[in-house]
């Protein structure tokens, strides 16, 4: 990886910063010599992980002027020194890299001396620039930004074989909670932590089934708007471990809160599903499956849910149905399968007049008016149910049944077979 001049700067007007031409004198030995050591100290300072800031502060005093590194590509943005007027620049400098890297027209801000680009390949990702000072620069300052651009190159590679790392490893570890891999708690708790995830006090589970093409943005979304998220994109998906907020007995309902607003943002990236709050990291793995199977049914589900998927009667469902299926499918099949069967032999809709019924308060014209049939018919289709079923949607006990009933289909309906 080698630094570039980037398009246009030539007759920028700006001091010439491009290094020896071909009729140029070799630097004196002395330079050479304090060339070296300043390329030393910056790579030092990358590979000992004190970031582009002391870079900056090399810079500047081997250019004697103030020093911007700027390479939005890993969000980094320094001045050296901090202080000073020189700061209040820093923002225009922002702008204007970024402008140039996306080929847009740009002017050079007044207060820039010199600039070198940082670049990989015929890849722009940055500038190191120079700003100007009341004193001259010296003749070899354009010889310390290169070498500035060179180390910046560094600190790039740096960060993003730190990211793939990290990346390769939170991919490991969800991985690992879908497949409901047998971990102990105490080595989840540490492996998340590594990551910078805190899971000793619970965590919710979100998975998301995305309809645009910018995965990278919504992990960037989740990790930004929840803190100590643990996110990833995999197999057309993005899931993430949302920690506990606080530790105190509200971390629940916080928690939920904060959850449930993220995902209402997210809903435009496409649909996302949310476990509920689980308090033991040995559970996890059962989140993880019950925002699977929460996104299933929003995904999937061909008929409208009146109550809010994510609270409520469907909420413990869903967790039942996590960690015990069988139970779920069997009280469906011992109240409302006789009626979604026989609605499905004969095109009918049994189940949807009970549901309007349930939903209109068992009031027998506001369901009518409902689903636009005559009172009458509703009697006739509600008897029709209790014959099916053996429930009689008249008698309270039974209502409560057939409703549950009603809501266990809608979770499991994208698991029966057609």
């Amino acid at each position: 990886m080698t630094a570039r001049a980037l398009p246009g700067e030539q007759g920028s007007g700006k001091p010439g910063v491009g290094g020896a031409g071909g009729d140029a004198a070799p630097p004196p030995a002395s330079l050479v010599q304090r060339l070296r050591d300043v390329h030393l100290q910056m790579v030092d300072a990358v590979l000992a992980g004190d970031g582009l800031g002391r870079v900056a502060e090399l810079a500047a005093a081997a250019a004697d002027g103030p020093v911007a590194i700027i390479v939005p590509r890993i969000g980094v943005a320094v001045l050296a020194p901090a202080g000073g007027e020189a700061a209040s620049q820093l923002p225009a400098l922002k702008r204007y890299v970024a402008d140039r890297l996306r080929d847009r027209p740009a002017e050079v801000p007044a207060a820039v001396a010199a600039e070198v680009p940082i670049a990989a390949g015929d890849e722009a990702l940055g500038a190191v620039v120079l700003l100007a000072s009341e004193r001259a620069a010296p003749p070899e300052a354009g010889e310390f930004l290169h070498l500035t651009a060179v180390a910046s190159l560094t600190e790039v590679a740096v960060e993003e074989a730190r990211e793939e790392v990290e990346q390769n490893l939170r991919g490991s570890f969800l991985e690992e909670l879908r497949a409901r891999t047998e971990l102990a708690p105490e080595e989840l708790v540490r492996r998340a932590a590594r990551l910078g995830t805190d899971l000793s006090h619970g965590a919710i589970v979100l998975c998301a089934e995305l309809t645009s093409d910018r995965p990278r943005h919504v992990v960037a979304t989740i990790a930004g708007e929840h803190p100590g998220a643990l996110a990833q994109h995999m197999d057309d998906r993005v899931y993430a471990v949302l920690p506990a907020t606080g530790s105190t007995e509200e971390a629940a309902e916080a928690t939920t809160t904060a959850a449930r607003r993220l995902a209402t943002r997210l809903q435009r990236h496409g649909t996302v599903g949310l476990s509920s709050f689980y308090l033991e990291v040995a559970d996890l793995p059962r989140a993880v499956q019950e925002a699977e199977l929460v996104l299933e049914v929003l995904r999937q589900s061909d008929a409208p849910i009146a109550e809010d998927i994510g609270t409520g009667t469907y909420r413990l469902l869903f967790r039942v149905l996590a960690s015990h299926p069988e139970e779920v499918r069997a009280f469906y099949q011992d109240t409302v399968a006789p009626i979604v069967a026989y609605d499905d032999q004969y095109a009918t809709d049994l189940a949807g007049t009970l549901e309007a019924y349930l939903e209109q308060n068992c009031n027998m014209n506001a369901t009518a008016a409902a689903i636009y049939a005559h009172r009458h018919t509703v009697a006739y289709r509600l008897e029709r149910v209790r014959e099916l079923t053996g429930l009689d949607p008249m008698q309270s006990e039974d209502r409560e049944r057939l409703g549950l009933g009603l809501k266990a289909y809608r979770i499991i309906a994208p698991r029966l077979p057609r």
